[in-house]
């Protein structure tokens, strides 16, 4: 049981700064608007969109800590579908700022430590139960 309770706090720590990183993107786009090499309609378009899912994905990694079935069930979809979603905008090239590929990096790999843990053998079993 302890080792449940240590696994949703780290995904509640890893989801807490996907989401301050998501906002601090939308806050630096804000400042640099002016700046199109830096700002351009597809960051305001992706970095709202992963704002917006990192929301969702806090609400259920919340949901899931009091010990909900479908949070469960819906943090280990919308983090593994936003984690691809991730890799491909990582590796497309041209249509996204360098800057913005390496915070979707950083993203990225939070996300992963979610999916590692909300896929763990322990939280599987622990949600399996219920």
């Amino acid at each position: 049981m302890e080792h449940s309770q240590t696994a949703l706090r780290s995904v509640k720590l890893l989801v807490s700064c996907y989401l301050a990183i998501s906002v601090l993107t939308l806050v630096f786009a804000i400042f640099m608007r002016n700046n199109v090499a830096l700002v351009t309609p597809a960051v305001w378009i992706r970095g709202s969109i992963v704002a917006a899912s990192a929301l969702l994905t806090l609400i259920f990694a919340l949901q899931m800590a009091r010990g909900s079935s479908r949070g469960y069930l819906r943090l280990r979809i919308v983090s593994a579908i936003m984690l691809v979603a991730i890799i491909v905008i990582i590796v497309l090239p041209g249509v996204f700022p360098f800057w913005m590929k390496i915070e979707q990096g950083v993203c990225g790999l939070l996300l992963l430590g979610v999916v590692v843990i909300v896929n763990g053998k322990g939280l599987r079993s622990a949600f399996a139960a219920r």
